[in-house]
């Protein structure tokens, strides 16, 4: 086939907050023979997801409150598997990012005497916290974009990323598929570049029950076969979120205590799933209440706890075929909201918030009326209808792995933004916007500051691209058996390797990926216009085989349930009633695994496991003169 070549200095792929924030930074280095290349424009989480109250994490800007440099990089750092250079990173760099977001127009709230008050977010001990509201991503997607497009940064769109070339460990070129070509250009393009930033999100394609948004798909397992290692890839965050539109239901859609109602799949037998299993009503309604400020699926809140409410959820949907939804019509147990049996901290809350009395949707509005008229916009009335819920994957914590540079072991080679795994087993809620900013800033000085030592040199294209086009022609027939296939390994690697962990399911699943890829030419398509989902799947396969062993690989070595994770065990704690007898909740036990970090590498089609100790935090505090020197240098860039 015929190929496009295009050659630039500098390729940055992804549609998002850190993608596009990565070609500005790269621009303002001096970079200019650029290209920011975008599956589809608007599509992606940073531009389609968002909650209640999106929050973004930063140093403290207001009030008295102590705060500095480490303090945040130390909160980081306590989340477990996360190295201290790269935490020391993100906090040093995180006010200048968050200016610039001010500067590009982000409507951050201030007060009237300029300062950029906090909240407490998840697992932040202090006030870091802040937003621009429910779409906070993507007012900072549209003003990243807006900026590179006055410093007129080439944007290609309508082209998918689907081979990393490489060679001797040196990035070489991205072969793209062009998802829009007319029948006469090339379908196509090879884009050969000194260095590559990549920012295509988290691997949303390889679950079934995801909030992240239409469009997102991510690219991770691309970058696996090209060699990047992957690092902390246990470590998701999930948590309950609607289905339709996909949307996490945090915050005041918790706090409002909506009623939880389970039907059969076609509607009928409604039933008030979550009353028929507390012996008290005041223990159901303070658990609804709390789901708001511990939306996260947390395995420490299982037994008395929140969560509990998240594997009741996981229990109707998934073991019991159910559907499960948010009744926002009327109170739990179906009679007003009785104050005394809400914990002092509930009634505080609702009762400041003038939100007190009447229905669950009364109070949401009370409380948070843009919270009400998203889903309004999205043509559901939580005033007429329920809202379908399940428990679902919202963020991976781990992804390639990268040092304090957001550079991977391919040089020439970055990842920024949810692709990257600079997150351990927890992170503070609102840090995932903020590390992208970072690592976008950090990443484009880095590699505008190594360009001058950078070459381009000519990929082996009969030898790399060649198979793999041949494959895809070879595919086309005349029945599509795509959809299905990936639609199995879906719901099956939401079932057994998502918020639950079954060791056993999990070995027949990584099983049968493993034959597919093996022989991946029994899968169908009809014609050229279902290459991008072809192509979608084999990322996904591989993302999926690359996952699973490094769950198995966990498993192995003595782990147990940590962070948003349940691994089930025939050892441990009984669950509370109403949940399935066999399950045991083990914990890792505070320390046991936190400090070290596992890294895996596909190597052809097999998988290489490693663990290390994560990096501590950096203590060296130089004299001025010291950094000042190293600055004129080289700008302290190494």
């Amino acid at each position: 086939m015929e190929l496009k070549r295009l050659c630039f200095d500098a390729i940055v792929v992804g549609s998002g907050a850190a993608a596009f924030n990565a070609a500005n930074r790269l621009c303002e280095q001096g970079v200019r023979n650029l290209a920011v290349v975008c599956e589809q424009q608007l599509a992606g989480t940073s531009r389609n997801a968002g909650s209640d109250k999106q929050t973004y994490y930063k140093l403290t800007t207001g009030g008295a409150e102590a705060d500095s440099v480490e303090a945040m990089a130390q909160t980081l750092f306590d989340g477990g598997c996360m190295d201290g250079d790269l935490a020391l990173a993100e906090a040093a760099g995180s006010l200048r990012s968050f200016m610039n977001l001010l500067e590009l127009g982000v409507a951050f709230p201030s007060d009237r005497f300029g300062q950029y008050p906090g909240y407490k977010t998840d697992h932040d001990p202090l006030r870091r916290g802040t937003s621009a509201g429910p779409l906070t991503s993507r007012q900072m997607t549209e003003a990243l974009q807006k900026r590179a497009e006055l410093y007129g940064i080439t944007i290609l769109d309508h082209l998918m990323a689907i081979k990393i070339l490489q060679q001797d460990g040196k990035f070489q070129a991205l072969l793209c598929l062009k998802t829009d070509a007319s029948d006469h250009e090339p379908p196509f393009w090879l884009l050969q570049a000194k260095g590559l930033i990549y920012a295509t999100g988290g691997p949303a394609s390889i679950y079934q029950d995801t909030v992240y948004p239409h469009g997102q798909y991510g690219m991770s397992g691309i970058a696996f076969a090209a060699g990047v290692a992957g690092r902390n890839l246990t470590e998701w965050q999930y948590g309950l979120a609607s289905l339709h539109p996909k949307w996490n239901v945090s915050g005041t859609y918790m706090q409002a205590i909506p009623r939880f109602v389970s039907t059969d799949r076609a509607g009928g037998d409604a039933k008030e799933f979550c009353a028929e299993l507390f012996d008290c009503p005041e223990k159901l309604l303070n658990l609804i209440f709390l789901k708001g400020y511990q939306w996260p699926f947390d395995v420490r809140k299982v037994m008395a706890g929140s969560s509990l409410l998240d594997l009741l959820v996981y229990q109707e949907t998934v073991i019991k075929g159910r559907r499960v939804f948010l009744d926002y019509r009327d109170n739990p147990l179906g009679r007003p909201l009785d104050y005394s049996l809400l914990s002092p901290e509930a009634a505080e809350y609702l009762e400041s918030a003038g939100a007190g009395e009447g229905r669950p949707i009364d109070r949401l509005i009370r409380m948070n009326r843009p919270a009400y008229e998203f889903y309004l916009a999205k043509g559901v009335d939580l005033d007429k209808e329920m809202l379908e819920i399940a428990l679902c994957a919202q963020h991976n914590n781990g992804g390639l792995a990268v040092d304090a540079w957001w550079r991977t072991e391919i040089s020439g080679l970055y990842a920024v933004g949810e692709c990257a795994g600079t997150h351990g087993v927890y992170r503070p809620g609102g840090s995932a916007l903020n590390s992208g900013q970072v690592g976008g800033l950090r990443a484009a000085q880095s590699l505008a500051s190594a360009l001058p030592e950078l070459s381009f040199s000519d990929p082996d294209v009969r030898g790399t691209v060649r198979p793999l086009l041949e494959m895809a022609e070879a595919a086309i027939g005349p029945e599509s058996n795509l959809t299905s296939l990936q639609a199995a390994l879906q719901q099956k690697m939401s079932a057994c390797a998502g918020p639950i962990r079954d060791r056993e399911q999990m070995a027949l699943l990584l099983a049968e990926v493993s034959a597919l890829l093996a022989d991946f030419g029994r899968v169908r398509i009809r014609g050229r216009a279902e290459w991008p989902g072809y192509f979608h799947f084999y990322d996904s396969l591989l993302a999926q085989k690359v996952y699973l062993t490094a769950m198995q690989d966990y498993l192995e070595r003595g782990g147990h349930s940590r962070g948003s994770a349940f691994c089930l065990d025939t050892q441990g704690e009984a669950l509370p009633a109403g949940l399935p007898d066999q399950w045991r909740l083990r914990l890792d036990g505070p320390g046991r695994g936190d400090h070290r970090i596992q890294e895996v590498r596909l190597r052809g089609m097999e998988v290489a496991v490693e663990w290390r100790e994560r990096h501590p935090i950096p203590q060296q505090r130089p004299a001025f003169e010291a950094v000042w020197r190293g600055f004129r240098d080289n700008g302290n860039i190494d």
